[in-house]
């Protein structure tokens, strides 16, 4: 299937590694212009080399910064005004006991998870409307509704994103730009492949174990009984992303391997 996706300018945050890079790879493959983002500049270079690596023909652009922070979101905003598919894709997550997250974590955890996002959408959505065009996506988590016990500050973060794209798809009545979610479950990244060693350091056990209990311990809910492999998440960004999904708007869809049992 084409998706239509061909000349599109797309920007994917946060797509250096894991679900960010397989998206910006994929809407790559797919003939959209993509700008890579992450902190540095090598591994934003690191990226742009895998991916060519792969599509030798890639459409690919680079900005190196942190856009947690008020003053990248404005470069970016400066350098790439016209930002056609923005996919807010930027997180961090870790696992602490509710009581000794202080308030410092709180708020780097808003800033990059949340603000990050917002302060983006709110930069696009305009140029979008005139256009009559645009996709915004948020990349949020099953655990926007199933929060964590063991990173509350994480699921509280995801839950807002959901919350932030349902209200600004209701900003896009009537035109051709559309605002949603898509919520993964665990899925198989450079961060979660540390979150399992630190698991098997801190237990004496094989990673591979560790795996595997994290399905009957920590996430037993899952039908899919794996991680989600990041390609599977960027395919259905992909789709979300191109004009093929216009009935498509303020939705927070599922791509969580059956981890959440409620029907909405």
């Amino acid at each position: 299937m084409d998706l239509q996706l061909t000349g599109k300018l797309a920007l994917v945050t946060g797509s250096t590694a894991g679900i960010g890079l397989a998206i910006a790879k994929t809407l790559a493959a797919e003939g959209a212009r993509v700008i890579i983002n992450g902190r540095t500049q090598a591994r934003v270079d690191e990226a742009i080399a895998a991916i060519r690596g792969e599509f030798p023909d890639a459409k690919l652009e680079s900005f190196a910064g942190d856009l947690g922070k008020v003053e990248e979101s404005d470069r970016i905003a400066a350098e790439f005004p016209d930002v056609e598919i923005l996919v807010n894709n930027l997180g961090i997550f870790e696992p602490k006991p509710f009581e000794e997250i202080p308030d410092a974590d709180w708020y780097r955890f808003f800033e990059t998870n949340f603000m990050s996002g917002m302060r983006l959408s709110r930069t696009y959505l305009s140029k979008m409307k005139t256009r009559d065009w645009g996709r915004i996506i948020f990349i949020s988590s099953e655990s926007s509704s199933d929060v964590p016990a063991e990173m509350i500050h994480y699921g509280v973060t995801k839950t807002m994103q959901v919350s932030l794209a349902r209200g600004l798809a209701n900003l896009t009545t009537g035109t051709g730009v559309t605002v949603n979610t898509i919520m993964p479950g665990p899925t198989w990244s450079e961060g979660v492949e540390q979150f399992v060693k630190d698991l098997a350091r801190d237990q004496n056990k094989p990673s591979e174990q560790v795996e595997k209990e994290f399905f009957t311990t920590m996430r037993p809910n899952s039908l899919l009984r794996r991680f989600i492999q990041t390609d599977e998440i960027a395919s259905f960004v992909a789709y979300v992303a191109s004009p093929r999904s216009a009935a498509t708007n303020g939705a927070a869809l599922r791509a969580e391997g059956g981890l959440l049992h409620s029907l909405f």
